[in-house]
């Protein structure tokens, strides 16, 4: 074997100090930095750490807890001595270990304090400092502290190195890769493109070795099934044979899984799960061991979900009602295990959100409900467990929507409510979970939404307003996650539609301006990304609507013209989203009303009939659909507008209007009134129409296009002063929440 390149005065390249509840980790970060191969072209290289060696080995990590020792004994001293670099696991519980603190002081002490690297694993940096949230203090004393001349921690506080391996941080890959960069004394980017560059390499070779494997797999579980059938003698070999296939299925599913996803070879990826679900479906699920059978079944829920992503519906079925089976039994086996029978709704919820993008809703509330019945039966015997009731919530959220979608809005605002109390709760207790946050602010965002459809604006503006301020929060702790920062965006659209409803156009027009800036932002960050993409497109087609009503004519033509570009990329991509048609349908109807307003009467006819043959096809296949049904109605009277047959725009005015009255849910939702007035207007039923205009009144609906509608007819609509006083309160009360 050949030596290192270089040779060092130091026994160790670092000391992994950690509390023994966080051991885990230092498993894990153990193996990754004794497991690694510095680049090839880094190897040799001198910077201030020293000259670049081959491998990190030897790592000396600590044994767990001192616990009956009265000071660092005299090995772990001299380890401390005897090494380059100390990384500390930092979380709540390595803050308040004193074992922690004594490594981090005696290796300061040894003159090596800028040699200290922290992995951040859980709680948050710092919080010591902050009122209600000190028990997340992830730092030790010695950390936080300066060393003074005396060999004592100063008052002086200092800042740590720190990669960070929280979800939605650095991730554990970036956060081992800053580490190392640490220890080398080499630039993060430098390491991460060579690291790039090696997996491309790489990368070539896996496709032949997946199916290597596959083969290997095979061979192994056919002689495995075999075996088990045969005599007593020959038990233990099948036993043996068995692991080694599923130790090989968990790498096929884990990182083989993983490589394939990076390199985008699903074909492969596809040939994998298959074979591993065959490998499962061919063994029993009697005499194997509990330990066995929980690894089968989140191996078989992973393939499920693999198949989800990919749309794979009916294949992914197959998958999780495996997974079911056998967290069925595991959780019958043990009533009292709280995590079995979280595992086992979980499962049960997975199958009802396949069920639901099947569009089979009834199977899917079925689903939710079952899970829902497992998760009340194990509060019985865990009423304070707060997953357990993170995962009711969801649960709650799930059955809502399917709710929501059959058009039962009252049963769905009982589920959203029940959500919301919930969410509150469990926020309460963990003032610094994200993702409880984030729940809640969905809660308030789904009450908002049905407020909306039933006609109570300022529910609605309160509502969505809660959930503004909570994803703004979350986007103000960690800026760089982009998904959270789309969270916001979305979120901050719906709060200025809803507020131009309300009259406050000026209010709508920001909040819409600062989505699509918001969206522009995340588009330049990753061009290719459809959501942001679709994101951009929609809210400056809105935000076209709100400037083309205000008289800013130049200003809406310019946004319409970047949402229609991106709009006609997305849908011929994809022509089978229908999200993506429809807002496409949208835009092409605004773009209309722009040629209306600027006297292109050819020109509107033409844009409103392309729309219209996107949307008359949707909304046969989703008649439910909210959404569609108010921009197909809302066409078909814009055609009416520019039609020169008096005959056929009264024919298109009545089939609109016959469409509105037939809705049976949400008969109260103020878009859909505002349409049936200028149905009836257009039609010389005025009569019909008054108490309509006065149902929206006393609802304070005053979006602009209602008002141009009540001007042209001379009919009176002045501001409702008691509901704009209601909207302010209802407002500043959720928001003081």
């Amino acid at each position: 074997m050949t030596a290192d390149p270089v040779t060092t005065a130091l026994r160790y390249r670092a000391f992994i100090s950690y509390s023994h509840q966080d051991k885990s980790w230092a498993d894990w970060l153990h193996r990754a930095l004794e497991a690694y191969v510095v680049p090839r072209r880094l190897v040799g290289q001198t910077t201030l750490a020293g000259t670049i060696p081959r491998r990190f080995a030897p790592i000396f990590r600590d044994r767990d807890e001192l616990a009956s020792a009265t000071d660092l004994d005299r090995k772990v001293n001299e380890a401390l001595a005897q090494s380059a670099n100390l990384i500390v696991i930092c979380s709540p519980h390595a803050a308040a270990s004193r074992w922690v603190d004594e490594e981090v002081l005696a290796f300061e002490r040894l003159g090596r304090g800028e040699r200290i690297f922290c992995l951040i694993v859980d709680g948050e940096p710092n919080a010591s400092a902050m009122p209600g949230r000190e028990a997340e203090e992830c730092f030790v004393h010695a950390l936080r502290y300066r060393l003074g001349a005396d060999g004592a921690l100063s008052e002086e506080c200092i800042e740590p190195i720190a990669a960070d391996a929280r979800p939605g941080k650095d991730g554990k890959t970036n956060a081992k890769l800053k580490l190392i960069a640490g220890l080398l004394d080499v630039g993060f980017d430098t390491l991460k493109q060579r690291e790039l560059q090696r997996r491309a390499r790489r990368m070539t070779a896996l496709a032949a070795l997946a199916l290597v494997i596959m083969a290997v797999t095979t061979t192994l579980a056919i002689t495995a099934v075999i075996a088990r059938n045969a005599a007593e003698v020959a038990r233990q070999a099948a036993e043996r044979r068995q692991k080694q296939a599923e130790g090989l299925v968990d790498f096929m599913l884990g990182d083989l899984n993983d490589k394939l996803v990076q390199v985008g070879r699903l074909d492969i990826m596809q040939a994998v799960d298959d074979r591993a679900m065959s490998y499962f479906e061919s063994l029993p699920i009697t005499d194997v061991t509990d330990v066995a059978l929980e690894q089968r079944a989140r191996a078989l829920e992973k393939i499920g979900s693999v198949r989800l992503d990919q749309g794979h519906l009916p294949a992914a079925l197959v998958s999780y009602r495996a997974a079911l089976k056998i967290a069925a039994k595991l959780a019958d086996g043990k009533p009292a295990d709280t995590p079995r029978q979280i595992t086992y709704a979980e499962i049960w919820s997975f199958i009802g959100l396949t069920h639901w993008r099947m569009g089979q809703l009834g199977a899917a509330q079925q689903d939710f409900e079952s899970a829902q019945t497992v998760l009340r039966r194990a509060q019985t015997r865990a009423p304070d467990n707060l997953k357990l009731q993170f995962q009711l919530a969801i649960v709650d959220n799930n059955i809502g929507h399917v709710l929501e979608a059959r058009g039962q809005f009252e049963a769905a605002t009982v589920q959203y409510s029940r959500m919301l109390a919930l969410c509150e709760r469990l926020v309460a207790a963990q003032p610094g979970n994200a993702v409880w946050l984030g729940q809640l602010g969905n809660a308030h965002n789904n009450l908002g939404k049905l407020a909306l459809q039933r006609g109570d604006l300022a529910t609605a503006v309160a509502q969505y307003a809660a959930d503004d301020a909570i994803e703004t929060q979350l986007v103000a702790r960690d800026p760089r996650d982009n998904s959270q920062r789309e969270n916001m965006l979305t979120v901050r659209a719906i709060l200025g539609r809803t507020l131009a409803l309300t009259g406050d156009v000026a209010a709508g027009m920001r909040d819409l301006q600062q989505a699509v800036d918001f969206a522009t932002q995340l588009k330049m960050v990753d061009p290719n990304n459809t959501s942001f993409q679709e994101d951009l497109a929609l809210y400056a087609s809105q935000l076209s609507r709100l400037r083309r009503l205000s008289g800013d004519l130049p200003a809406a033509h310019a946004l319409i013209a970047q949402s229609l570009r991106i709009f006609l990329v997305l849908t011929r991509q994809d022509p089978s989203n229908s999200g993506w048609q429809r807002e496409f349908a949208e835009a092409q109807l605004e773009q209309a009303e722009q040629s209306l307003a600027a006297g292109h009467v050819d020109a509107a006819h033409a844009q409103v009939q392309a729309a219209l043959r996107i949307l008359d096809p949707l909304l046969s296949r989703h008649p439910d659909d909210r959404a569609t049904l108010l921009a197909t109605v809302g066409a078909r009277l814009l055609l009416a507008a520019v039609t020169p047959d008096a005959s056929a725009a009264r024919h298109l005015r009545a089939d609109a209007l016959q469409a509105l009255q037939a809705q049976k849910n949400g008969r109260d939702d103020p878009r859909l009134l505002a349409l049936q007035v200028e149905a009836l207007l257009a039609l010389g039923r005025q009569a019909e129409a008054r108490p309509i205009i006065r149902q929206l009144w006393l609802g304070g609906y005053r979006d602009a296009a209602l008002v141009a509608v009540l001007q042209r007819a001379r009919i009176d609509y002045p501001v409702n002063a008691p509901f704009q006083q209601k909207l302010l309160a209802a407002t500043g009360a959720k928001l003081r929440q």
